[in-house]
């Protein structure tokens, strides 16, 4: 266990950068998933059509084959732009290829894969709003935007709180897949460094990392917990 003392430091780097990740991906895939979620209960069907199938494809693609394209796929039609011919998306994946390190791949690949279950989560949040609500708003001569953005959406987030932590704690653990995809530093990274190259046992080293995810996921488990017993008291 003497690798927990001396390597101490690397540890602590490896639970910083996991945990910037996390942070980062968290507010990317909130922000996502929210968009996609009024797509998906648009009245226009082009719209709902765009959300469904966003949804349809993340949640039902592996992670890994999210990561792995992201991660190679992107610098590749990157670094191959020119057969876009739209004018300013070719600039757009050309610095695609060029200019983002991994540990922005890996952001943007939790991003989009957890956005799919963050909309999930906040349309069976809009689902539990009563129907009468949004009528009523109608009645009033609401705009479908400010239906949602005054009546609909601020009841959505009340009843989705619970089960948008639990996707944001299996992001979190989702993030040990970073580090086998070339980022350099993370803590599922850190454990392959200690292991292969340090030669330290492998059990003290995965107790380490183990340590590192739970301090992210064991407080928003209990605050999850919390939230959902004020919940119950006030229903």
């Amino acid at each position: 266990m003497s690798v927990l003392i001396e390597k101490f430091d690397v540890f602590v780097g490896g639970f910083w950068l996991t945990f910037q990740i996390c942070v980062l991906a968290a507010i990317g895939a909130l922000i996502l998933g929210a968009v996609v979620a009024v797509l998906r209960i648009s009245p226009v069907p082009p719209l709902r059509a765009v959300g469904t199938t966003y949804v349809n494809v993340f949640r039902n693609m592996p992670l890994t084959v999210v990561m792995f394209f992201t991660a190679f796929g992107l610098p590749a039609l990157g670094s191959n732009a020119d057969f876009l011919r739209i004018p300013g998306l070719d600039v757009v994946f050309s610095r695609l290829g060029i200019d983002l390190p991994y540990f922005r791949f890996a952001v943007i690949a939790l991003v989009l894969y957890t956005g799919a279950f963050v909309c999930e989560a906040l349309r069976s949040g809009v689902n539990a709003v009563p129907a009468g609500q949004a009528e009523a708003a109608r009645s009033l001569g609401l705009t479908f935007g400010q239906n949602l953005r005054y009546v609909v959406l601020p009841q959505s987030w009340k009843a989705s709180a619970v089960p948008l932590g639990s996707v944001i704690i299996a992001m979190i653990k989702n993030s040990a897949l970073v580090g086998f995809f070339g980022l350099i530093g993370d803590l599922s990274q850190t454990a392959d460094q200690l292991t292969s190259a340090g030669g330290y046992a492998f059990i003290p080293v995965a107790i380490g990392i183990s340590v590192g995810y739970l301090i992210m996921t064991v407080p928003l488990g209990a605050l999850l917990d919390r939230i959902e017993k004020r919940q119950a008291v006030a229903r």
